[in-house]
């Protein structure tokens, strides 16, 4: 039985196996440029877009003469791909409109639910199953012919409505992963700029935004001196590691302003072996500094992991003093300023990484009234937590799709 595992209510029938030629055409209509027909570029994970918004717009050399004056039309909810681009995803439904597009690519219109077709082609199983018509050398770029293309075997159902029903339910999907990413990264813009703009710049003694009320001039006070405790972790091989007990919270643990929780990456060390070798024990709420790259410097506050913890020594170990807020040293910790005198004190070979001296000595800007620290570092941690969210959002509906495209498809 030729049926999809997950279905929408009330559709029953067995798909029936076409080849791909049976259900698209192509489309070899060519154009002159006009302001019917404007100029339009199609690449990888962008799909059909203006000219002027591709990232890289080097392939005008690839059109030969004959081509110069006339492109390929493309319309609304074609599908277009680039033979020599299939194994790097270059296929996708056209989402923009009308316009011209270079001859290199190819398009296809369809009679069915161009949605429904899009879900089939762009999949992982129908792009490798293209892939076995690659031709061409090191020195002729590899292709994908469309003459070979329209032979592949698809299996579609013939109910116009249920090709409907499954594009509208994956273009809502998109639209909802479009939004969170979208919203993802217009909080990281709003977050870089506002750590130029909360924290003094060199020479300055006050930002140039500030909370209302305080108008105090920054100190510059050494790391260290903010510090109840500053100290590395320990040194733990792996013939010290079990599989149970302490924590080992690992620089790789370590991002920037936040903590990574890497699942098949967990490490531990017995109670025994923790108290043999005099283990620095650290707690919810500390700071944890990598000394490695990527980036060295970088810091995050410590959550409650529901067991005991230690931590590696390339780690710093911060617990800051009464007049230090944690949240507003973190922040500060993650600033192009910060990062910038960090990378100047970076050696040790092929691996470099800052010593915890140099770490100590770095002058931090920091407001006096620890009541302005606080609404600092709840402000940045507010903006972490909303940029968290819209990722998990993001990272939800991806595998919600993946399993849909898996389930509703045979």
């Amino acid at each position: 039985m030729q049926k999809p595992k997950v279905r929408f209510k009330g559709f029953t029938d067995d798909w029936e196996q076409r080849k791909l030629g049976e259900v698209v055409e192509r489309r070899i209509e060519q154009r002159q440029q006009s302001d019917e027909y404007p100029r339009l570029a199609f690449a990888s994970g962008q799909g059909v877009i203006p000219l002027s918004e591709r990232k890289t717009n080097n392939r005008e050399q690839l059109t030969k003469d004959e081509f110069t004056k006339k492109y390929l039309v493309t319309e609304l909810d074609d599908i277009v791909y680039n033979p020599a681009n299939v194994k790097y995803g270059a296929i996708d439904r056209n989402k923009y409109g009308r316009g011209l597009i270079s001859p290199i690519y190819v398009t296809f219109t369809t009679k069915e639910i161009p949605g429904f077709i899009e879900r089939i082609v762009t999949s992982h199983n129908f792009q490798q199953r293209a892939l076995r018509f690659e031709e061409g050398t090191v020195t002729k770029r590899q292709s994908v012919n469309p003459e070979d293309l329209i032979t592949l075997d698809v299996l579609v159902t013939t109910k116009k409505e249920e090709q409907k029903k499954i594009a509208s339910f994956f273009d809502d999907l998109d639209n909802l992963i479009t939004f969170h990413q979208r919203k993802c990264e217009q909080t990281k813009k709003l977050k870089k700029y506002m750590l130029q703009k909360m924290f003094p710049k060199e020479g300055q003694t006050v930002p140039e935004i500030r909370f209302e009320g305080f108008t105090d001039a920054w100190e510059k006070r050494k790391l260290e001196s903010l510090c109840d405790l500053f100290t590395d972790g320990d040194w733990i091989e792996a013939k010290d590691q079990s599989n149970l007990g302490v924590r080992l919270v690992q620089t790789g643990n370590v991002g920037i302003t936040q903590y990574l929780d890497k699942e098949n990456n967990k490490k531990w060390i017995s109670e025994e072996k923790f108290e043999k070798l005099h283990c620095k024990e650290i707690f919810q709420g500390d700071i944890l500094v990598s000394r490695l790259p990527e980036p060295a410097g970088r810091a995050c506050i410590m959550p409650d992991l529901g067991t005991r913890m230690i931590t590696a020594v390339d780690c710093t170990i911060i617990r800051t003093s009464k007049d230090c807020n944690s949240k507003y040293l973190v922040q500060y910790l993650s600033t192009p300023s910060y990062f910038k005198i960090v990378n100047s004190f970076l050696g040790g070979g092929t691996r470099q990484r800052i010593s915890r001296g140099n770490l100590s000595t770095i002058n931090i800007p920091i407001p006096v009234c620890l009541a302005e620290q606080e609404k600092i570092g709840r402000y940045f941690a507010n903006l972490d937590h909303l940029i968290t969210l819209h990722q998990r959002k993001c990272d939800e509906l991806q595998n919600i799709k993946k399993f849909m495209l898996q389930n509703m498809f045979i």
